[in-house]
């Protein structure tokens, strides 16, 4: 509330070393902030009378900018990756799915597992039932926690897996 006419005839004033002033007339409260070359900022305005500081505007917004943008540096946003295959998948490729899914899951991520099935395949629904729940079974107790079972959603087999520490 910079530059803003402050309404209230009194205000509870702080000044920029933190020491409280108690009420002070809003007139006096500006010209002690002009005299030390600052400005005079409402904190809490639904107070009655608000609650006013000295201090340096340009210097407070970016402090607090800055703050803000450390603390969405520091955030993780959960994505779902997704591991495909088939349902006649050979072993060595199933292993490096399996792997790479296992490190989504530690990294902190969502794992959608798919099994595909392409053309006279949807007879063997089934087969590929069995390799999703293979799939899940490969994992090691507790570092998952089931958020799909596995399903068949149109063409595809579909199961989704969350970190154990997100639920």
């Amino acid at each position: 509330m910079v530059n803003e006419r402050i309404r209230a005839k009194e205000v509870r004033l702080i000044d920029d070393t933190g020491v409280n002033h108690g009420l002070v007339a809003t007139s006096k409260a500006l010209e002690m902030a002009k005299e030390k070359d600052l400005d005079l900022v409402v904190v809490s305005p639904n107070q009655a009378p608000p609650v006013a500081k000295i201090m340096d505007w340009g210097k407070y917004k970016y402090e607090t900018e800055k703050r803000a943008k450390e603390a969405r540096k520091k955030q993780h946003t959960i994505d779902i990756k997704e591991v495909k295959m088939r349902y006649k998948i050979d072993t060595h490729d199933y292993e490096v799915r399996l792997k790479s899914a296992k490190k989504f899951l530690a990294s902190g991520n969502k794992v959608k597992v798919v099994v595909m099935l392409r053309g006279r395949e949807m007879q063997h629904n089934k087969l590929a039932l069995d390799l999703a729940n293979k799939f899940l079974a490969d994992f090691e107790e507790g570092t998952y926690a089931l958020e799909k079972a596995p399903a068949l959603e149109g063409r595809n087999v579909v199961a989704v897996l969350a970190p154990a520490n997100a639920k």
